[in-house]
C-alpha cells in the first residue's frame, strides 16, 4: 500500500512539473505581437492607457512617466510582484512601438505570469479587453513623476531567469 502510494505521488508530482513554465500559445501570441500604433492621436491614446494598466496592475508605485518611459519600482527582494518597464520608441515611418517588460525577483516565478501580464497589457492599450477605455474616452493619467535614476540599461529577468520582453 506505502508503494502504491508513494508512485501516485511521484507521478502527480512529475506531472505538476511537466506543465511548470508552459505557457498557452494563445497568450504567447498576444504577448509577442508588437504593439505598434499608426498615428499620433492614437500613439497618445495609446500611451495614456498603458500608464492607465500600469498603474492599475503594479504592486509597485510608478517612479518614472514620461513620453518615452514607464517605469515602476522594484522588484523586492523575493517578491513576486511584478515590477514594469514600459517604453514608448518612435519608428522610422512614423509609427512607434510600445514595448513592454515585466519581471520579479522570486523564486518561486512571478505572480501574475509574466506573459499573462504582457497578454492582457497589450489587449487593455489595444483597446480590445474587458474594461479597456474605448478610442473617444481619455483613461485617467496618474501624475509624471521623476525619471529613475538606474531606467537605463537594466536587465529585466523573468520567471526562471529568462529574459521577458515584448
Amino acid at each position: 500500500m506505502k508503494k502504491g502510494l508513494l508512485v501516485v505521488v511521484c507521478l502527480a508530482t512529475a506531472a505538476g512539473c511537466s506543465t511548470q513554465g508552459q505557457v498557452d500559445p494563445d497568450v504567447m501570441q498576444i504577448a509577442t505581437t508588437p504593439l505598434t500604433c499608426s498615428t499620433k492621436a492614437e500613439c497618445d491614446v495609446w500611451w495614456q492607457r498603458a500608464q492607465t494598466w500600469v498603474a492599475g496592475h503594479s504592486k509597485y508605485k510608478i517612479e518614472s512617466a514620461t513620453a518615452t518611459l514607464i517605469q515602476t519600482a522594484g522588484p523586492d527582494g523575493g517578491k513576486r510582484a511584478l515590477a514594469y518597464e514600459i517604453t514608448r520608441t518612435p519608428n522610422p515611418d512614423g509609427t512607434a512601438t510600445i514595448g513592454f517588460a515585466a519581471h520579479c525577483d522570486g523564486s518561486m516565478g512571478c505572480t501574475p505570469n509574466p506573459w499573462q501580464a504582457g497578454a492582457d497589457f497589450k489587449q487593455f492599450v489595444r483597446g480590445t479587453a474587458a474594461g479597456a477605455p474605448q478610442s473617444g474616452e481619455k483613461p485617467s493619467r496618474p501624475a509624471p513623476t521623476e525619471m529613475h535614476p538606474e531606467a537605463s540599461g537594466q536587465s529585466i529577468p523573468g520567471a526562471g531567469g529568462e529574459a521577458v520582453t515584448q
